[in-house]
């Protein structure tokens, strides 16, 4: 026991072999390291990281029929970023009727956007390729396995099934496909973002600082990998009382705003929080489908797309 006590005390102590000398390990020495890693040599170490970091990445292949691809994405679960992909490729489809939009859920554990749009069953199957089980363009984890069912997969798993998502679905010919990612910066995002082109990042978030901090890691994740961020969107930006009318920030006030002006980009657009759109989530009506007719819930969840697309230029031929 008297070794791993001193192992084990705050900021370690000694490591003692055979009885020879202490050799003093912890914070002292982390210390050290971290000072001798400063000026040159760390930018070196950040040379070689990046050399090494770059061998052997795919290389990137556009998705079969697909001309444009729009990645919906947060930091955090749970702020509306599924709401927001689905109102988005709906709204989109709104727009300009003479575009072809498509819509992918590439959330494995978590996928949402089947309830969200009230589509079930089981995609067909050709030779090599999935179809669709509907008019719509909409593929998703939760085609494929039953609605209460965890998925209980392993990384490697995980992005087989999303290689499958991306490649093997008959897409047909889209203008634009938009990606509602799983929270987060981990496996998926790099697998998708290292795979495909993207034209853009779209990131979510509530006005929420602890939302903010994870919002902000998953734009700076989307630079490191080139993938351009479009913009910020606020979800629960303020909630009015249906009676009395009353503004309450309940998540804070214009939180993403400062996050957007300190990574120089814009907000895309702020949506309510409202009992509307979580209903409307809820029984599979998106608000932008079912209350079109709702100007103000309707235009929120409609100018990021109209802040969006009409300042991408062509993809080139």
């Amino acid at each position: 026991m008297g070794i791993w006590r001193r192992l084990l005390l705050f900021g370690g102590v000694s490591l003692r072999a055979g009885g020879g000398a202490t050799a003093p390990l912890g914070r002292s020495r982390a210390m050290v390291c971290r000072r001798q890693l400063s000026g040159a040599e760390s930018e070196t170490l950040k040379q070689r990281r990046t050399q090494i970091m770059s061998r052997g990445l795919p290389k990137q292949k556009p998705i079969e029929g697909v001309k444009q691809v729009i990645v919906v994405a947060s930091g955090k679960g749970g702020v509306g970023k599924s709401t927001t992909a689905v109102n988005l490729a709906l709204a989109l489809a709104a727009n300009d009727s003479s575009k072809a939009i498509g819509l992918l859920d590439v959330d494995v554990y978590g996928p949402s956007v089947p309830k969200m749009m009230n589509l079930k069953g089981n995609p067909e199957l050709s030779q090599s390729n999935c179809t669709f089980i509907n008019t719509y363009w909409v593929m998703s984890m939760g085609f494929l396995v039953e609605e209460n069912e965890p998925v209980v997969w392993r990384g490697l798993m995980v992005m087989s099934a999303i290689e499958k998502l991306l490649r093997q679905v008959d897409w047909g010919q889209l203008d634009y496909l938009v990606v509602d990612m799983p929270p987060g910066t981990g496996d998926v995002q790099l697998s998708v973002s290292q795979n495909i082109p993207i034209t853009g990042a779209v990131i979510v978030s509530t006005p929420q600082d602890v939302a903010l901090m994870d919002a902000h890691k998953g734009a700076e994740m989307f630079r490191k990998v080139h993938v351009p961020v479009l913009g910020l969107v606020q979800n629960m930006s303020v909630f009015q009382c249906p009676k009395c009318k009353h503004k309450t920030h309940i998540f804070g006030a214009d939180g993403a705003r400062k996050l957007a002006q300190t990574l120089g980009l814009e907000v895309l657009g702020d949506i309510p929080l409202h009992l509307n759109i979580r209903e409307a989530s809820d029984t599979g009506q998106p608000i932008v489908f079912s209350q079109p007719e709702s100007d103000e819930l309707t235009a929120a969840l409609t100018s990021h797309a109209q802040a969006i697309f009409p300042s991408q230029p062509p993809p080139p031929e």
